[in-house]
């Protein structure tokens, strides 16, 4: 069977997910310390506990589909801690957050979409590839946006507010919402094509690209559980999305952020990458310009040059004429002079 691996590009991811897929889908945990030394080793582990059941079956086939992310085992009841325990068995667990989680059909429905949601931690330090894939978690992501190398009391209290709510209020939140922080604006400027001012608090539904700010500033837990609350009873504003205005204005803002990134990392590469094509275009639009006026200067002095000569024909054409008729009337005057005296003299 062949797997796509979607993780980060490092050697130790890339390594655990060849170890992952390696082995069985499902890996046995014969005795308890088994048991603690994987727990110790993973972070996240999902867990079935029973013999065989159709439960058992559906695990088979969620881990088969998501052995890329996570891992994957089952133990009888007996390899447990103490502190576990379970109203029926077979069962499913969740070990995370230095406890665990049961899933119920009732209540999670499909175990797959149970397992998906749940391999996540509560609280994450989230980056852009985090992000992508908590898209497929259909959670709404609650993101600390601050300065990790400040100490101060904003940036680390706003980053303990909400640790303190996705650990004490999971039951209330944790099916609608993912909770981290990250570290800088600079990733979260580009998703949100605005500036966000550091710290603060941002609400991403990674589904349809919308994002939820607080109408004040988040001073303790009430402000963000308030927020929370707004958010779910619809009352909070949410702004972006993926309509065709914010499609056209994430053409735009890419063009204008690739053009500034150029020009700030080596602003000669970027005068020649821009500067040349303009300047060629220039010297086009010059070109044809020019071409137009000079075609019109050129038929000008065509009709300049045969305008005079045709005039002057004209005029002595004119005068030709003009003689003509006025040796016709002399004629004229004088053969009427003659029929005079002829006249005169018959008398």
């Amino acid at each position: 069977m062949a797997y796509n691996y979607r993780g980060p590009r490092t050697k130790e991811d890339i390594i655990e997910f060849a170890n992952r897929v390696a082995g069985p889908l499902i890996r046995p945990l014969p005795s308890q310390q088994m048991f603690d030394h994987v727990q110790k080793r993973h972070s996240v582990l999902f867990l079935y506990v029973g013999v065989e059941s159709t439960l058992k079956e559906k695990f088979i086939e969620v881990a088969s589909e998501l052995i890329v992310y996570t891992y994957f085992f089952s133990a009888s009841e007996e390899v447990l801690p103490e502190y576990v325990t379970l109203n029926e068995v077979p069962a499913v667990l969740v070990f995370k957050d230095s406890t665990y989680f049961v899933y119920d059909e009732y209540e999670d429905g499909d175990l797959s979409s149970w397992v998906n949601k749940e391999r996540f931690e509560g609280y994450l330090h989230v980056d852009g590839f985090t992000l992508y894939e908590l898209g497929d978690t259909g959670k709404l992501v609650a993101v600390a946006v601050i300065d990790e190398k400040n100490n101060s009391v904003e940036h680390t209290g706003l980053k303990s507010i909400v640790q303190e709510v996705a650990r004490d209020y999971r039951d209330h939140f944790h099916r609608d919402f993912q909770f981290g922080h990250m570290d800088g604006n600079d990733y979260i400027n580009s998703l949100l094509m605005d500036e966000v001012q550091v710290p603060t608090i941002v609400v991403l539904n990674t589904s349809n690209q919308q994002y939820f700010l607080p109408n004040k500033k988040v001073e303790n837990t009430e402000d963000l559980i308030q927020f929370i609350n707004s958010i779910l009873d619809g009352t909070a504003e949410a702004q972006g999305g993926d309509g065709i205005l914010q499609r056209i204005k994430r053409v735009a803002y890419d063009a204008r952020s690739t053009v500034v990134s150029v020009f700030k990392s080596s602003p000669l590469l970027g005068c020649f990458l821009f500067g040349l094509p303009l300047g060629v275009i220039s010297i086009m639009c010059y070109g044809i310009c020019t071409a137009d006026s000079d075609d019109g200067s050129e038929e000008m002095t065509r009709k300049d040059v045969i305008d005079p000569n045709a005039s002057d024909e004209g005029s002595d054409e004119e005068q030709d004429e003009d003689k003509t008729r006025e040796n016709s009337s002399e004629v004229t005057d004088e053969d009427q002079e003659e029929k005079d005296i002829m006249e005169k003299k018959k008398d």
